[in-house]
């Protein structure tokens, strides 16, 4: 018998990476020429003025699609004494005074207790008071209660808004 011959030999493996570059190729020119021409869209729902035609303001552009949340919360410190309601609320009123006219997407509160179970009810009650301080604000707001390890009586809150 011969020695086999070494060398190069056609091993189907080799072909599976450029078989899935080249898929992803097609699939990523798909969904690009799906996304139509904005140019086109634009130009037919604005059509070019005809010449006894008077212009007529250009209306404000309104956002399409769905609104984003900024990258970087707004962390504020609250202070009142576990039950305290009215104070929450007062706190929480004054802490969020600058930022009244935006809307929250969702809120991280870390309540302070020697206790995890204490910290997180003293979280839930604060995070109960955004709806009373700011009712418009937190409207649709999600929120979450942990515990942040401290004295009582305090919570840390990290909010974040939608962009404008």
């Amino acid at each position: 018998m011969s020695p086999r011959k070494r060398g190069f030999r056609f091993n189907p493996l080799h072909l599976a990476g450029w078989l899935f570059a080249d898929m992803l190729l097609v699939l990523a020119l798909v969904s690009m020429g799906d996304r139509g021409d904005p140019l086109a869209a634009q130009a037919a729902a604005h059509p070019s003025p005809s010449a006894d035609a008077k212009p007529s303001p250009k209306p404000s552009p309104t956002p399409t699609g769905p609104r984003s949340v900024e990258r970087k919360p707004v962390k504020l410190h609250v202070m009142a004494a576990t039950g305290d309601t009215a104070r929450m609320v007062k706190e929480l009123r004054a802490a969020t005074a600058r930022y009244k006219e935006r809307d929250a997407a969702f809120v991280l509160t870390f309540g302070q207790a020697h206790e995890p179970a204490d910290g997180q009810a003293y979280a839930r009650d604060i995070n109960k008071s955004l709806h009373k301080a700011r009712p418009h604000m937190f409207s649709d707001a999600t929120t979450r209660d942990f515990w942040n390890g401290g004295a009582s009586g305090a919570a840390d809150l990290e909010i974040y808004f939608y962009t404008r």
